[in-house]
């Protein structure tokens, strides 16, 4: 399939996930308050973030211009160009992270109609999901060692995206617009036989641990990626099994809700995430400070 010849349609451009095109676009969130995405204007300059993005609507304001609408209104913006030549340059060169939004809750468990296909796995290649890693500061060579370029199927479609596969089989996937899970979904767990664990919601919270501890000493470790925080209790046997439990979930209310409840089982757990407490999670603490801060992330791997 030939996927540069297609063309989006006006209603496929407009259910593209903005925070991800912006990231696409090197722009980040200098904060999150829930569905609220706030950055320094991509359409003009200034120093305090007044450009949001709510993304449960997936609809952007300016507030400094007094200007907002859907992605379409913004990229004629942003790239001075006709809406023809919008849907052209994103079916050109990003057709295969089409996000289909309002589908993603259902995708994440595996559930509802659509339903995702591997149709196959290899090393990563492609050069757009290379650039998505680039910016994300994930190195290459680390992400190599725990994910494969997959080819799936969605709605008689065919994508590919950044696999990561659980402990049954099935893979979250990532591309810059992209997020969803193949069924079985699953927590993924690393056994090193180490006395303490490492536990993450998503696996670039925990690729992101990696390369920023990747030139320091190593101490074993275990590690525990949820997926998603409903496998929080069946991955309890295997955390509470280590003398040391460090917990390096995000920074909204359900990461934090528990991360409190895991704090009320035992003084095992260890709650990590005030060190990136300025942030949503700690890829988005990388990505913002990794280059700068030298801050030690609870103890050396």
């Amino acid at each position: 399939m030939n996927f540069s010849k297609q063309r989006l349609s006006i209603e496929e451009a407009r259910e593209t996930d903005m925070v991800n095109y912006l990231s696409n676009l090197g722009y980040e969130p200098k904060k999150v308050r829930g569905n609220d995405y706030w950055y320094l204007s991509p359409l003009r300059e200034e120093r305090t973030a007044s450009f949001k993005i709510n993304r449960k609507v997936n609809r952007w304001y300016d507030h400094g211009l007094g200007k907002g609408g859907n992605i379409i209104d913004f990229a004629i913006l942003y790239n001075n160009c006709t809406v023809g030549e919008f849907l052209h340059q994103l079916s050109g060169n990003l057709s295969f992270q089409q996000p289909l939004v309002r589908h993603l809750e259902k995708q994440a468990d595996g559930g509802g109609e659509s339903k995702i296909s591997i149709l196959q796995e290899k090393v990563l290649s492609s050069f757009s999901l290379l650039r998505y890693l680039q910016q994300r500061r994930l190195p290459i060579d680390l992400v190599e060692r725990y994910c494969k370029e997959v080819k799936y199927e969605l709605n008689g479609k065919e994508y590919f995206g950044i696999g990561f596969k659980n402990n049954s089989g099935g893979y979250e996937i990532r591309n810059p617009y992209f997020k969803a899970s193949s069924a079985p979904k699953d927590m993924t767990t690393f056994n090193n036989g180490a006395k303490e664990a490492a536990v993450f919601e998503g696996f670039t919270d925990f690729l992101s641990f990696l390369a920023i501890h990747k030139n320091q000493p190593q101490i074993p470790s275990d590690f525990v990626i949820l997926n998603s925080v409903s496998f929080f209790e069946k991955a309890r046997p295997f955390m509470e099994q280590h003398e040391c439990i460090r917990l390096y979930l995000d920074r909204d209310a359900t990461g934090q809700n528990c991360s409190h409840y895991a704090l009320s089982l035992s003084n095992k757990y260890k709650d990590e995430s005030g060190l990136y407490q300025h942030h949503n999670d700690l890829n988005d603490w990388l990505v913002n400070f990794g280059k700068t801060q030298k801050k030690t992330l609870g103890h050396k791997i």
